[in-house]
């Protein structure tokens, strides 16, 4: 994989515009802007085709023709999210920046999210130059204001960032980065508090080349990646500063792109946030961006801003975006180097798995057994002692207590609890009260039942499970039901789909770690059924199979192995491919292999919140997730929901439930990010 020299080409979207004459430029926007209403559409045609540049000669012009301020007359002529993105693109972006922060520390509170965008994300040089701007502008010292506005460590490291002394990235020692790696794992994981100086010291003054070996050799010795340290050390906007450096350390274009998406993304637009990061990134890296972006939420951004903005204000960033990278399809060499990085992360990373329900401490099966049957004896039922005693239990301890109450009261605890409870609590509470085989191969028999299979819940459950857990499956699907789980799935689904779910059911996967010689072959397999490869060979069928066989039966550590190895041979990431090339079921399970294989924590919280997003609940779906994962990885699962969505697990399930249900929903979740 061809590697892009950092600064080789030039990466903006906006570029200086041939033949250009200052003076015409000046004469064309007062004409636009003199008598009654104003042409924006040659305004804004204008603007966004110049540089920066450019336009700091248009305002020279107009002041030495007109006697009067171009940046007066358009907030003059313009208003709202147009005015702003228009007289944003006239300032030099060190004034730009200038300005973005004086109104983010202005006024009652402070735009945190602001300081730290422009903060953690510019150069020495940008930094610099934003410093003289902001005292040109305000006669105020910048570094004094952010002091008096801010505190704490977070405090500590703006004004470390606004030094702008980072060293450059010749600047390397391998004995500086162990000794980096050394300090950063003392001041954090083992270390009783944080030594948060340490953190800030190395942050705030490494090179960025140096802080990439850092940051892999972090997780090589200590397993987890430099941000699970950080979200396990920090907190509030420290947290999120240093996150957010770490993001500009390892891909400036991808932390825009991220930022762009979130500006975006929900009801409602951070157009303050859009159009910061469309002007400034407009003469730097939008190509980059475009190409990140289009890659990791499947959409162009060209798209996105399309269908989230309206009117001129649309037009104008249109413009400055430049081009629309959804008609091809495309793949880039950028977004293909980003995600090799994912899968080289995914494959050196050792994060222990935490689920959210734990054995609690001092049990008594007995008073636990009274305390349920008193809950649902006589008129009513006290729901909420039901939610707090099953949900603070492990499920070994809930099949203790039945034992208990029917050894007590002669009677079968889950039918009392049917005949008690209804709806989307009951699913939830006799959930939690089966053992986690039997609950789910209940949910497999469900999905076949009756009119119609509901095939992602078959994918969800039998493309996640270990080999352990789907042989445990299988048990219990022929205790239960009488039938093999193969002869269910057989009689339930057909093709190519029925032939990856009777693979996968059989609990198989290998387990051993990755062979590379056997990886180049898979990859050259994976290149060849999605029609990719240089040298393709072998009749269609077999090649079907032996992918089907690839993905289904290969170890994880081996299959990250693969599919970097794909990314070498054709510049594409796997996931990508498989949904472009793919269509239905198939597309659907191999895919969530795919997923589940690269961060299947990731993986949930992407189903969890698909299950609340838009109107109405898929409450089958969110209830499956929150019972079969709750003991083994709600925890991580809330962790990467709060960092994909920028809202909390616990803040989605409220918003989105109410009543008993959500109450015993949020005691599986564990608390609030």
């Amino acid at each position: 994989m061809a590697k892009i020299a950092q600064g080789a080409m030039y990466r903006g979207s906006v570029h200086d515009f041939a033949d250009f004459d200052a003076n015409q430029d000046a004469e064309a926007l007062y004409t636009a802007m003199k008598g009654f209403g104003s042409d924006k559409e040659s305004i804004l045609e204008l603007i966004t085709s110049r540089s920066n540049k450019q336009r700091q000669e248009i305002c020279q012009s107009y002041k030495s023709l007109y006697g009067k301020d171009l940046i007066a007359d358009l907030k003059y002529e313009l208003t709202g999210k147009f005015e702003r993105l228009i007289v944003n693109l006239m300032r030099p972006l060190a004034y730009c920046d200038a300005k973005e922060i004086k109104d983010a520390i202005s006024g009652i509170g402070t735009d945190e999210k602001c300081l730290i965008e422009i903060l953690a994300s510019r150069t020495n040089e940008q930094i610099h130059q934003l410093v003289a701007a902001y005292k040109d502008a305000y006669e105020r010292d910048l570094e004094s204001d952010i002091i008096g506005d801010t505190s704490g460590h977070f405090q500590k490291m703006l004004v470390v960032l606004l030094q702008g002394t980072r060293e450059n990235d010749d600047v390397v020692s391998e004995d500086l980065v162990q000794q980096d790696v050394q300090d950063l794992y003392e001041a954090g994981e083992l270390k009783w508090g944080t030594d948060e100086a340490q953190f800030i010291y190395i942050l705030g003054n490494r090179s960025k080349q140096h802080l990439r070996l850092v940051f892999d050799e972090y997780l090589k010795t200590t397993g987890k990646p430099i941000e699970a340290s950080i979200r396990g050390e920090l907190s509030g906007d420290f947290e999120k500063l240093m996150l957010a450096v770490v993001k500009c350390i390892r891909s400036t274009p991808e932390y825009f792109a991220e930022r762009l998406f979130k500006a975006m993304k929900g009801l409602g637009t951070r157009d303050n946030t859009l159009i910061r990061i469309m002007v400034s990134r407009s003469e730097l890296d939008m190509l980059d961006i475009r190409e990140i972006f289009r890659t990791k939420y499947e959409k162009s951004l060209y798209s996105m801003i399309k269908n989230d903005t309206s009117g001129e204000y649309k037009k104008a960033l249109l413009k400055l975006c430049g081009g629309d990278d959804d008609a091809a399809g495309q793949f880039f060499p950028e977004a293909a180097q980003v995600a090799y990085q994912m899968w080289e992360l995914s494959a050196v990373s050792r994060v222990e798995l935490k689920g959210t329900v734990r054995a609690a401490n001092d049990f008594n099966p007995d008073a636990d057994a009274k305390a349920l049957r008193k809950a649902m004896k006589g008129i009513g039922t006290d729901e909420a002692t039901i939610i707090d005693i099953i949900t603070q239990r492990s499920n070994a301890q809930r099949q203790q207590i039945r034992q208990t109450f029917k050894s007590h009261f002669g009677r079968d605890l889950m039918a009392d609890l049917k005949s008690e409870i209804s709806g989307d609590l009951a699913r939830l509470i006799l959930g939690l009260m089966m053992p986690p085989a039997h609950y789910d191969a209940k949910q497999l028999k469900k999905a076949m039942e009756g009119a119609g299979t509901d095939e992602k819940a078959l994918i969800e459950i039998l493309a996640t499970r270990t080999n352990a857990e789907i042989r445990a499956i299988n048990e219990a699907y022929k205790e239960d039901y009488h039938k093999s789980l193969e002869d269910a799935l057989s009689s339930d689904t057909s093709g190519h789909f029925k032939r990856i779910l009777i693979s996968l059911a059989t609990g198989n996967r290998e387990e051993g770690g990755e062979n590379r010689d056997q990886a180049q072959e898979d990859a050259q397999v994976a290149a060849e059924i999605l029609e990719i490869a240089d040298t393709p060979s072998g009749d269609k069928t077999s090649l079907e199979t032996r992918f089907m066989t690839v993905l289904c039966t290969r170890s994880y550590p081996h299959l990250r192995r693969v599919f970097q190895e794909f990314i070498k041979k054709t510049n594409y990431d796997i996931e990508h491919v498989i949904k472009k090339e793919m269509s239905g079921d198939v597309k659907d399970a191999f895919v969530a292999i795919v997923q589940s294989v690269k961060n299947k924590p990731l993986f949930f919280a992407d189903k969890l919140y698909k299950s609340m997003k838009g109107a109405g609940t898929d409450e089958k779906t969110l209830t499956r997730v929150m019972v079969s994962r709750s003991e083994i990885d709600l925890l991580n699962i809330r962790r990467e929901f709060i960092e994909k969505y920028d809202k909390s697990l616990h803040q989605a399930i409220e918003g989105d439930t109410s009543g008993d249900f959500m109450k015993a929903l949020l005691a599986l979740c564990g608390g609030e990010d």
